[in-house]
């Protein structure tokens, strides 16, 4: 609790980041550790893509360093991706309701300051290795799919755009493929190579938007 969002994390790397150039499309990455994780400019060599995901955060956190973290640095779009702790209680217990207001005062911020929004879906899980049996059990699939179907409405209601990584990461059996994560929840390289030209497309169509 001495620094509930993690304000402190990128605190120095903002500061020494520069202003977008003229005509830059500068995107940042605003999530928990599965964007934390994603080494960006392996995945988007050249792009001037930012990563600002923290490990374990819930959208609560992620509140509090928006201002700090997507807003200051002057992004054309970010691509918010959330919810999976959330779902896990990694803050405290929480209802799908209050997850969706955090998803809205989002989006709603970043409209403010001319800042397209690109939700993504939660991602599914699986438990098909040891190592994966404990995060499986705090990510009830059920969960995840009520709360991907309110992120596509929102989507679809608000004019932003839904980014769905679910429909491709997830089998037959309705759980994360095996081959894309060891722990069932954060994806290998090979996950984050099916997610990269998802994440493309849908920065470019929302550069193709209006603010």
């Amino acid at each position: 609790m001495n620094d509930f969002g993690e304000l402190n994390r990128y605190r120095d790397a903002n500061a020494a980041l520069k202003p977008p150039a003229e005509g830059e499309n500068r995107v940042v990455f605003f999530g928990d550790s599965i964007t934390d994780m994603w080494k960006l400019e392996e995945f988007f060599p050249g792009k001037p893509y930012i990563n600002r995901g923290i490990g374990g955060q819930t959208t609560p956190q992620m509140i509090v360093r928006f201002r700090q973290d997507v807003i200051n640095l002057e992004p054309r779009v970010v691509v918010i991706l959330a919810g999976t702790n959330d779902i896990a209680g990694n803050t405290g217990p929480m209802q799908e309701e209050d997850i969706e207001t955090n998803y809205a005062s989002m989006a709603e911020l970043a409209k403010l300051h001319a800042i397209r929004v690109v939700f993504a879906s939660v991602l599914p899980v699986h438990n098909y290795t040891p190592q994966s049996k404990e995060l499986f059990e705090t990510r009830h699939p059920h969960d995840i799919l009520a709360l991907n179907s309110w992120l596509e409405d929102y989507c679809a209601a608000n004019r932003l755009v839904y980014l769905d990584y679910f429909e491709k990461m997830v089998d037959e059996q309705g759980l994360l493929k095996r081959e894309l994560a060891e722990d069932g929840l954060h994806p290998n390289s090979a996950g984050y190579r099916v997610m990269a030209p998802l994440a493309e497309a849908a920065i470019g169509k929302a550069l193709a938007s209006k603010p």
